[in-house]
């Protein structure tokens, strides 16, 4: 089953290159970048522009099938979601007990922290 999704993954990239460069050779209203190739983007697809339409629309065709595909398969190689699997390994920081050690938070400490700590709070030159 993964060596199909690497395939799948494979030919899902490479149709969306070429999708984007037969797009950026087709012949708009004015100029592109068919036309900054001179005559070999319009000899690549033939002389009509029904011929690169054509290769365009089956690109889109195979990328679009390709998407469609993966994202089946990769559904189905899914066991299931991370919310239900219930616990991570070694439990989730919220279901830990607080240590016994701190009764108060550690915002709420009167140590050497950046709070109010008493006295004036201007510490600095006066302001004269």
């Amino acid at each position: 089953m993964d060596l199909l999704i690497t395939l799948f993954y494979i030919v899902f990239v490479i149709s969306a290159i070429v999708l984007i460069v037969v797009i950026l050779l087709q012949e708009g209203k004015g100029g592109g970048f068919g036309q900054a190739l001179g005559d070999h983007g319009q000899q690549t697809f033939g002389v009509g522009a029904k011929g690169i339409n054509t290769f365009t629309g089956y690109t889109a065709g195979i990328f679009l099938f390709s998407a469609i595909l993966l994202h089946i398969l990769n559904r189905q190689q899914e066991t299931g979601s991370v919310l239900q699997g219930g616990a991570a390994p070694g439990g989730s920081v919220l279901e830990q007990p607080l240590p016994t050690g701190s009764p108060t938070p550690a915002g709420n400490s009167g140590g050497s922290g950046t709070g109010n700590s008493g006295g004036s709070g201007n510490t600095g030159s006066g302001g004269d």
